[in-house]
This record gives C-alpha cells, structure tokens and sequence, in this order.
C-alpha cells in the first residue's frame, strides 16, 4: 500500500531519514519495518510559534517495493529542415520556455537576445561593479537568461492558474536544477547555479535546430497589411517570420518607445517603488526563528511584509536571505538596485526591496508622454537618485531609524553593495507619495517583527523596477496584440508576468497558442 500522510517535525527530526520513518509510522500506527521507504512531495518551515517545526508531505510505502521517484521529462527532438519559424525578441525565462515548447511542437524558434551570453555577461556585470560603467546591453538586467539570471532565481509564484508550475520547475530540473525545487514550498535555485541550467536550455535549442543570436537588438517591427512581416536589428539585420514573441523585459524602454513610435498600441501601467532594506541576517533570524542562533538545521530566514499606510499598499519585494544588494542599471546616469542570493544563501546580509504603489495621479506631470508617462516618471526618479549618489552608481543610503526621523545619517552601517554607499536624505531622492508611507510602514514592521525597525538597518535607492511601467495590450483568447497580427506581448516587460516561473508559463501559454495555429 502506498499513502500520502503529513508531519510536523522537529528541524533535527526532519533532516534525519531514520527519524522520519519512525514517524511516519507512529502516525501511521504501524511498525517502522513496515515502511520500505518514502518520496518527499512537500517541505515548508513553520515558525508561527516560538519552536519551529517543518512540515513534510511525504508518499510512504508500506509492505511493499520502494521505487525512485520518476520524472516525466520533455523530448526535444531534431526539428526538420522545413519546420515552420517563429521570432522571439528576447532570450529571459518566458523566451527560452517558449522556444522549448515551439521545439516540442515541431516549430523552429529564432531566439533575438540584444545581450551577450551568460558567460560574457558576467563580465560586464563585473565592471559595472568595479568602475560603475554600465553596458546598456548587457547588465542584470539583460542579457541571455534575462533579469532573473543574475538577481536570485527565486521560483515561488502564486499563479497558479497561470500554467503548470510543476511542469516548469521540471524543465528546470532536467536541465540541471536541483530536485529540492520540486520539494520546497519556496524554491530557490541561486544566481551562481542559474547560469548553467540556462546554458544547457541554450544548448537544446540550438541542437534540434533553432537559432538563438546574441547581441541583436530589435530596432523595427516590420509590419505588413496589419500583420507582422519580420524584425530589424540595430546591425541592419532583416528576420522574417509572421510570428514575433515579444518577451523583452520590464526595463527594455527602447523597445516601448519603438513601438509607440510605430503607433503601435500601449497603455501606461502602475508599478511600485521604493528601497532594498538591509538587515543583518543574524537579526532576521531571530526575529523569525525567536532564538538567539540559527540552529544548523534551519535556512537563513525570509519575510514577506505588507501594510496599508495613507490608502496605499507598502510590501516587501524579492526577499533575499543571505543576498546581496547589486546595481541594475541599464543606462548611464541612472541608479537601480535589486538583490540577488547563492544558492547557500550564506552572505551575512539579508535584503529585500520594500516598496510602495504608485498610480496614474502620480504620473500626472509626465502625462505629455501618453502611455510611457508611467516609464518616464520611473526614470526620473532613477536620474535623481544618481545624482544623489554623487555617480559611478554609489547609491543614496540612509539608516531606517534616521529615515524616519527625519535625520541624515552620520554614519552607515557596513553593506552588500559593491560600488558604495552615500549618506543622503532619502525625501529628496524619492518622491512624496512614497517616502511618507515608507516610514509609516517600518514603524508597523516593527511593531509585527521584534527587531526589524532598527537603526542597524540601511535603506539603499532607488527598487523601481518591481514590474513594468508599460502594459502591451493583447486579445484575451488570443494573445495577439489588438492591432497587429502575429505580433505576441509576453510575461514581464508587456505587463503580464511577475518572476521567473510566470514568466515561463506566459512564453509556454503563447507557444502553445502559436503551435495550434500552425498546425
């Protein structure tokens, strides 16, 4: 017989084989003799309360054969020379998905990337935090893999209806991502692990026969009869196809500026913006665990944090435990931070961007620029906070005591952030509407987490890349954009995604569209 139980276990107990048969059969009323083994399905911490527990879902087999646990992977096979072709413009997660499921349908992607591959990549990352000169094609944020390549590799999402989400942390896994993200109920896989699992999903696609080019910014949609003909590239290259996949990023402004230029219909979307808060991660712990130390079977701890201040949502963003805060500008004279982890999760920093919703009556003094006001009120504020930073991407800081009290900061704590920090008043880096409900907010943190409102607590400017400021609208059964024939707005950058995983599912969702049209 096979059964599927819960239990909620000691950290200790739950890191033990042993120890998690003989509860098993406790719970089970049997002999731990009668159990051949288990399949762990589910692992989430539970520290309500002040002992923490984990809480397992496991599949026990009990007076019979023990088999591993199989995974049902994908086949990518050879496409035929005559495959049709699809464009993709952009090779993040929702590019590299989609093209995987086109290969599976027997469709030839054309991947598009205005990056470098990740290996060429990180060395311009490297610069950027060495010198503070920013290659306006290769950063955090672009570049093969995408944003998410180099800021965490996080894979928890809620949407759930989305797609399937097993079905990408599968793929993940069969090209190279621990198992453990099936498992856990946040999975991680680490920014220094991504890079290879994104070589290898390279590496298929260019094997059964699809194409993946670096380096080749999209300039012009060519469109014909209100239908998509093909892409030029800042090169003077020409791609046909009558298919294009649009899946260039949240912060790939050229591009929404391309296509407003084009007359091509956009809409101006609310985004939200703020600060990376830093703590020491021994603080979070404690905070979190409600202990002294960390016990060695327990994970450096995360927080999610929300709260209404003034009629507007504040909430942490892309919590990173063990992480460190990186500059993620994409131009020159502009200051962007986000957070990224190793897999271990054992820098001695815990960060996180909280951040505030902004609106159309926040964007009113740039409503001259139509549907990219949303984007040009985000620069602005990137702009200011690079001037306040004194340039080479040293970012503007302040204590979050001071902060809230109104007080430059005489000093800064010791920080993740490569390039630097700059004591400055925050108030004149981040505008009104968000500076206010910042510090209402971090009072009531601290009053929901003991520790958090802290002076050993830095903010860093400017989080304002939470999501796209621009939103490419598209048919609902469909998902072709209104306008345009074969022209697919997809995940982030057009609005409709917020992480890695949705993104994936967006490409897959569109690909799939695609495959069925074709066919």
């Amino acid at each position: 017989m096979i059964q599927q139980i819960s239990l909620k276990l000691l950290p200790a107990d739950a890191a033990n084989h042993t120890h998690i048969i003989q509860h098993a059969a406790a719970a089970l009323s049997i002999k731990p003799a009668d159990i051949t083994g288990f399949h762990l399905l589910k692992r989430s911490i539970d520290a309500r309360s002040r002992q923490v527990y984990f809480i397992l879902t496991i599949q026990v087999f009990i007076n019979e054969p023990f088999f591993e646990r199989q995974h049902t992977h994908p086949v990518y096979l050879e496409l035929p020379a005559n495959a049709p072709r699809v464009l993709i413009a952009g090779a993040g997660p929702a590019g590299l998905f989609a093209a995987l499921r086109l290969i599976e349908a027997g469709i030839k992607p054309i991947i598009l990337e205005r990056g470098k591959d990740v290996r060429a990549r990180r060395r311009d990352l490297a610069t950027l935090n060495k010198t503070g000169v920013v290659n306006p094609d290769s950063n955090y944020c672009f570049g093969e893999g995408g944003a998410g390549t180099y800021s965490d590799g996080k894979l928890y999402t809620r949407s759930n209806k989305r797609g399937d989400i097993n079905r990408i942390l599968n793929i993940f896994v069969h090209f190279g991502a621990d198992e453990k993200i099936m498992i856990d109920a946040h999975p991680h896989i680490g920014t220094n692990k991504l890079p290879h699992i994104i070589t290898a999903m390279r590496e298929q696609i260019i094997a059964s026969g699809g194409e993946v080019h670096f380096e080749q910014k999209v300039s012009a949609i060519k469109i014909q009869k209100g239908a998509i003909a093909g892409v030029q590239t800042a090169t003077g290259q020409l791609f046909e196809g009558k298919q294009l996949i649009l899946a260039t990023g949240h912060s790939a402004r050229d591009i929404f500026v391309m296509l407003h230029q084009q007359n091509i219909l956009l809409e101006a979307k609310p985004f939200a913006l703020g600060v990376r808060v830093e703590h020491p991660q021994e603080l979070i712990d404690s905070a979190q665990y409600h202990c002294d130390i960390r016990g060695e079977y327990l994970p450096p701890a995360s927080y999610s944090l929300v709260e209404q201040v003034e009629g507007r949502g504040v909430f942490s963003f892309c919590m990173c435990p063990g992480g460190i805060i990186a500059p993620a500008a994409t131009d020159p004279g502009e200051l962007v931070v986000n957070g990224w982890s190793p897999s271990k999760r054992n820098n001695p920093f815990a960060n996180s961007g909280m951040v505030v919703t902004v609106d159309e009556s926040d964007f009113t003094p740039f409503a001259h620029h139509g549907p990219l006001a949303a984007m040009y009120f985000q620069q602005a504020v990137e702009q200011q906070a690079y001037i306040a930073g004194g340039g080479n991407f040293v970012a503007p800081a302040q204590r979050m005591t001071d902060f809230v009290n109104k007080k430059i900061s005489t000093s800064l704590p010791e920080c993740s952030y490569v390039p630097g920090l700059h004591s400055t008043d925050l108030r004149t880096v981040l505008p009104a509407v968000v500076h206010q409900r910042l510090a209402g907010a971090f009072k009531a943190f601290g009053r929901k987490m003991k520790g958090y409102y802290t002076e050993n607590a830095v903010l860093v400017a400017t989080e304002s890349r939470t999501s796209s400021p621009v939103r490419i609208p598209r048919n609902s059964d469909t998902l072709e954009h209104p306008q345009v024939t074969g022209l697919y707005p997809c995940a982030e950058g057009s609005g409709y995604a917020g992480g890695i995983v949705s993104a994936a599912m967006d490409g897959e969702r569109i690909a799939a569209i695609i495959a069925a049209k074709l066919q």
